[in-house]
């Protein structure tokens, strides 16, 4: 992430926490017209592979990371702009986060974000920048 100088580059885990974390808020997106989108078969397989870890209490927020570890994708669909897609996979995730804005990224690392935070963080995840709000 690079604003007026400062540079921040996250480690894969800190990326896909922060981006967890974002998802948690990903209805934020729908005021917008988007929503998320999966392949029905990623979905079931990624639940049950994590049914199968012994993972008790899941949501979808593990269900959506977990379609990412497993090399799937994720796409973000714009029902307001002629359903454009914008398909991630991880390797978008750990790539993207740190590009997120200073304020906002700082505010997710210290744990001190809000819905504007995760908006912010999954629309530079998902468009490359923030596009709306």
């Amino acid at each position: 992430m690079k604003t007026e100088g400062v540079s921040i580059n996250l480690t894969t885990a800190k990326s896909e926490e922060l981006f967890y974390n974002a998802l948690c808020g990903a209805d934020v997106l729908s005021g917008y017209g988007l929503s998320l989108k999966t392949i029905a078969s990623e979905y079931k397989k990624a639940k049950e592979g994590l049914i199968a870890k012994n993972k008790g209490g899941i949501c979808r927020e593990d269900v959506w990371m977990e379609i990412l570890r497993n090399g799937g994708t994720l796409t973000l669909i714009d029902h307001e702009g002629d359903d454009e897609e914008h398909a991630i996979t991880l390797k978008e995730v750990h790539e993207r986060v740190q590009n997120t804005d200073l304020e906002y990224l700082t505010q997710a690392i210290n744990e001190d974000g809000d819905g504007t935070t995760d908006d912010v963080i999954l629309q530079t995840v998902f468009l490359n920048e923030v596009v709306f709000g």
